[in-house]
């Protein structure tokens, strides 16, 4: 199926994909734009006017203002990289699982990765490395009622072909600058939406277990001692894990576990 809306600076293009599998939610339904500010604010948006399809991707071939964590920018060249969201129903979750949506993403962007490149990780609590380097950023945004998460939008930036950036970003890192190929991004996302899919899957057959090892197995500096710094000042640590809600938990010198929402905690 095929539909092409004209307006300002904005050419959609609405397709869909034959899977082998007919079961598949993320990617079955893509709806391309040429350029917008944010991907996740359009979905949001377009589901206030709408009813959609679970697991559609908006994704934008120039995102031009796109968010990231608390605030915070993703900087991405035009037809270079990954920009995209997806619209999931993840209402069979308890809310205090919710973290657990988090996990799902991210290990699938995790092995999207690992299939071209090693020294793949997971940075608590949702940004995804290679070394040093971050390659991929994820804002995850849900929508309660009744108490039960009635919608949740994905967003994801992931760098493909990118060589320069000129933000004052720290560290960002490309899939091209890593391995010195240059990738074909409508293979990228059709494959990206099939690990993102079956680590979907996973959630949804309450595969809880599964989960929580893959992401622990791929957290940044997990069991490593490290530095660290929080309201009372530097120190060292190591990483355990993540608790049920997704607190991230440090154990210290003196052998107290300390536990950080988002942002109460930075890695040095």
């Amino acid at each position: 199926m095929l539909r092409y809306s004209y307006g300002i600076k904005v050419f959609t293009l609405i397709f869909q994909i034959q899977r082998t599998k007919m079961n598949e939610i993320i990617g079955s339904c893509i709806e391309r734009i040429h350029e917008l500010g944010s991907t996740n604010n359009y979905a949001a948006t377009q589901l206030l006017t709408k009813r959609l399809p679970e697991g559609v991707v908006f994704v934008a071939d120039s995102q031009v203002d796109g968010r990231g964590q608390a605030s915070g920018k993703w900087e991405s060249e035009p037809n270079k990289n990954l920009t995209f969201s997806i619209l999931l129903y993840p209402d069979f979750l308890e809310i205090k699982r919710q973290f657990e949506i988090s996990k799902a993403i991210s290990l699938g962007v995790a092995d999207f990765l690992r299939d071209r490149t090693d020294q793949v990780s997971i940075k608590w609590p949702n940004d995804v490395y290679i070394g040093k380097g971050k390659v991929a950023g994820i804002l995850i945004e849900n929508s309660i009622r009744n108490n039960k998460i009635s919608s949740c939008i994905v967003g994801i930036g992931l760098n493909i072909n990118q060589q320069v950036f000129t933000s004052n970003a720290p560290n960002p890192v490309s899939l091209r600058q890593i391995t010195h190929k240059i990738y074909n991004l409508e293979e990228s996302l059709s494959d990206l939406c099939l690990k993102l899919d079956a680590r979907y899957h996973q959630l949804r057959n309450a595969e809880f277990g599964q989960i929580d090892e893959d992401y622990s197995q791929m957290l940044y500096q997990c069991g490593c001692w490290s530095s660290y710094s929080d309201e009372n000042g530097d120190f060292e640590g190591r990483i355990l894990g993540v608790d049920q809600i997704g607190q991230l938990m440090i154990e210290t010198r003196t052998g107290k576990i300390n536990k950080y929402q988002f942002k109460e905690v930075v890695f040095k």
